[in-house]
Parts: C-alpha cells; sequence; structure tokens
C-alpha cells in the first residue's frame, strides 16, 4: 500500500501521525509489558500508543486487511508506512535507543526464520505471558502518549 493509505480511507477515523504509532492488543499481558516499557524508556516520547480493540484500532486492522479481534501481531505507523510482526517489534526497540536497539542484532534472522519465531510467541503470548480483562487503560499522566 502506498504510504498513508489511511488518511484516504473514510473508515479509518483522523489521527495525529507526526510520531510513530504503536497499535497493540490491550488484553495481552506481553503487549501490555512493551506499552509499560516504551512509556518508561521513551523519553523523546517519539511513539504513540493505541489499543486494537479502540475504534481507531479497529479501522487500522480493516484497512490493512486484517482480521477484526486478530491481533497476533502489533502494527507499527511510522511515517505513513505499515510494519508488522519482528519488523515492528525490532524497529520499536530500535526507536527506544541504547541499549535497547542492540535488539536490532535479530534482523540477522532471515525472514523465513524471524516470522515463524514471531508468529510462535504470538500464538502463545496469551498463556505465556496472561489475558489482561480491560485493556491497558492510560493513567492522567500517560494519556497524551495514547491514542
Amino acid at each position: 500500500m502506498r504510504r498513508y493509505s489511511y488518511r484516504e480511507d473514510p473508515a479509518v477515523p483522523d489521527f495525529a501521525d507526526d510520531r510513530a504509532v504503536m497499535v497493540f492488543d490491550g488484553h495481552c499481558g506481553l503487549c501490555s509489558a512493551m506499552v509499560d516499557l516504551i512509556l518508561h524508556h521513551d523519553q523523546s516520547e517519539r511513539i504513540r500508543l493505541l489499543p486494537a480493540q479502540s475504534p481507531l484500532g479497529e479501522a487500522l486492522f480493516a484497512h490493512y486487511g486484517m482480521k477484526s479481534g486478530d491481533y497476533d501481531s502489533v502494527l507499527l505507523l511510522e511515517d505513513g508506512t505499515l510494519r508488522t510482526k519482528m519488523d515492528a517489534s525490532l524497529r520499536l526497540f530500535s526507536l527506544l535507543g541504547w541499549p535497547w536497539k542492540l535488539a536490532g542484532i535479530a534482523r540477522i534472522l532471515p525472514g523465513f526464520l524471524a516470522n515463524p519465531l514471531y508468529d510462535l510467541i504470538a500464538r502463545n503470548r496469551i498463556r505465556w505471558f496472561g489475558r489482561r480483562e480491560t485493556c491497558r487503560i492510560a493513567i492522567a499522566a500517560e494519556r497524551e502518549r495514547f491514542l
């Protein structure tokens, strides 16, 4: 898809896309831990956060042809471009800076290994890391970081 294609989709509400946007499963314990990591270490506030279960999150999943309710991939929108799976995860770590960007060494894994590894973790994330009954909600001090 073209960069910023969601801007032309009437089903996708307007949103601030001047920073990277991570769309995550708000019920997933692993995803919520990643949100906490980002909130703590993204001192430059380069990443905005969006639960997939929100109307905008659902609209973005639909825009990119992903099934509603099937949040096995984190989405990262940056400069109007979509990243998913391992590519999105590694880019998120890179945006956090040192020492987190060292996770980028995983880029040496070829796609035929990296994405199946991501898929294995995604399929088992609820069993391994738990499920929240409610989506991760921003406290007052964090609200500007969430869409």
